[in-house]
């Protein structure tokens, strides 16, 4: 098994909470076709494999997409976004499901602008597994506030990629193991047949 080292440790998932939720990051049609640190499609492939296992649960799938950015004034310069009508689209491979919960943001993480913490909470969601792209970008944002919100936070790290290498590996090592647990999509899988063979 694939583990992140912090200070020696290692930092598995060591608990599936009873109401853990899915959560997809930007795989939508016009984020994957961007190039990314490590294939997409094998990033979309995992976490198809992970939706697929919570649907057989009963546990929520959260699909999130990006419509649009935060107003604010960056380095970068202004962000324009007219892109093709299918670029928010999420892939198919996702399989989305009518008891999908589907999540349209217009700012880098998941939480702020929507209401996803009310639906989660609804459910009575103590735990969110994080998947998606870019892991610097919506990933980290949305799981800081998953975390700064009391949620337990769960990084499924082979689920998930950036369009800089670099920037994926700092956040896998260095940033994720202070807001949660990381693991594998593997080990995540065997937790949830574990969990449904009690």
């Amino acid at each position: 098994m694939i583990t992140t080292k912090s200070k020696g440790k290692t930092m598995p998932l060591t608990k599936l909470d009873t109401a853990a939720a899915l959560v997809v990051i930007d795989l939508q049609k016009g984020i994957v076709g961007m190039p990314t640190a490590h294939p997409a499609e094998e990033i979309v492939g995992r976490a198809a494999q992970l939706a697929r296992a919570f649907r057989e649960r009963g546990l929520p799938v959260v699909l999130v997409n990006v419509s649009g950015a935060a107003p604010g004034r960056t380095d970068a310069g202004p962000r324009k976004f007219s892109f093709p009508a299918d670029w928010a689209e999420i892939v198919p491979e996702l399989e989305q499901n009518a008891d999908d919960i589907l999540v349209t943001k217009q700012r880098v993480g998941a939480f702020i602008g929507t209401s996803l913490d009310e639906t989660l909470r609804q459910r009575g969601v103590t735990q969110v597994i994080l998947t998606g792209v870019a892991t610097s970008f919506g990933v980290e944002s949305t799981a800081r506030s998953a975390y700064d919100y009391g949620y337990n936070v769960v990084f499924v790290v082979d689920a998930m990629t950036d369009l800089d290498a670099d920037a994926h590996r700092h956040c896998v090592e260095k940033i994720f193991p202070r807001l949660g647990e990381t693991d594998t999509t593997s080990n995540v899988l065997k937790v949830l047949k574990e969990v449904q063979a009690q």
